[in-house]
């Protein structure tokens, strides 16, 4: 029976990397050309630019229709402390309920914010991290296409630069019970690479992984390589470095997909025009595929089964 989930998922994601369909690949683009443009001012956690983001966000939701999962909408408030100073974060956070809500649930999740505005000059976080989001937005349309068994929570953090506050958040109170939450699909940093590779973790902590992992890359559109997350490896260990490491310290398995690091990592530089769209373009349909297929496997996942 698990073998035949696995491949059944691994088919569907097989048909979503042969490509994206157009009309999505042309939002994916827009998406990251509107997320990373001057008048967001760098979507620094507390800005305005940050608040016309998570509006752009929140738009694209009521497009795709995802609908709320918390109480009072899709906006989940939260107080931080950042070397010793106070600030005020929100996340966002929907979903596409699953045609079974009682299974077990997976979250797809990526962070909005990036630097702001330094010395006059805007740090824009095309790759750092709009392409995330925009990779989160399509693996929602995917989702809203083709309806799945269990609901997927779709959650953009605020505050991953300051130290990963929105997902600690987020994480503290999830609006199911932690204990439903099968999977952490995180995405940071997808669209800037130029030697057509991509990276998956997730292997290393969770052996049970692996097989799907390598079944994944050896079909992906990209040079999809498992590693980064070794603790051996010290700042080469990923594991804790982007938004699936609150999960992880909460106990709950995570897949983060994600580019090394770049020259216009953390710099002005990283712009729209620096994104490969065709390399962005591919990495995407993985990540589409990655999810689909995770999905389809699901129940196995969450009794951690390979």
């Amino acid at each position: 029976m698990l073998r035949r989930l696995l491949l059944a998922g691994l088919a569907l994601g097989s048909l979503a990397m042969a490509s994206l369909p157009p009309k999505d690949a042309d939002r994916l683009i827009d998406d990251v050309r509107i997320l990373a443009a001057d008048d967001m001012q760098g979507r620094l956690v507390g800005t305005p630019g940050s608040a016309k983001a998570r509006a752009y966000i929140l738009q694209r939701f009521a497009e795709i229709d995802i609908v709320p999962i918390l109480p009072a909408g899709f906006e989940q408030p939260f107080d931080f402390s950042h070397r010793g100073e106070p600030g005020k974060g929100v996340n966002i956070v929907g979903q596409i309920v699953g045609t079974d809500p009682s299974l077990p649930v997976l979250v797809v999740s990526a962070h909005y914010d990036h630097l702001g505005i330094r010395d006059g000059e805007i740090y824009n976080g095309a790759d750092d991290n709009a392409s995330g989001v925009a990779g989160l937005l399509a693996i929602a349309q995917a989702f809203k296409a083709k309806p799945p068994r269990h609901t997927v929570i779709f959650a953009v953090f605020d505050a991953e630069e300051e130290g990963l506050k929105g997902a600690k958040a987020f994480v503290a109170a999830t609006p199911v019970p932690l204990a439903r939450v099968a999977l952490d699909l995180n995405l940071d940093m997808i669209g800037t690479n130029d030697k057509n590779e991509l990276y998956v973790s997730g292997a290393f902590p969770f052996p049970w992984l692996r097989g799907r992992l390598e079944a994944l890359a050896a079909d992906a559109p990209v040079t999809l390589k498992l590693g980064h997350d070794d603790p051996k490896l010290g700042a080469d260990d990923w594991s804790d470095q982007s938004d699936q490491g609150a999960f992880g310290a909460a106990g709950r398995p995570w897949v983060y997909f994600g580019v090394e690091d770049h020259p216009e990592y953390h710099k002005p530089a990283d712009k729209f025009a620096t994104i490969p769209q065709p390399f962005f373009k591919a990495a995407v349909a993985t990540v589409v595929a990655a999810a689909l297929a995770f999905e389809a496997d699901l129940d196995a996942i969450a009794e951690r089964k390979g």
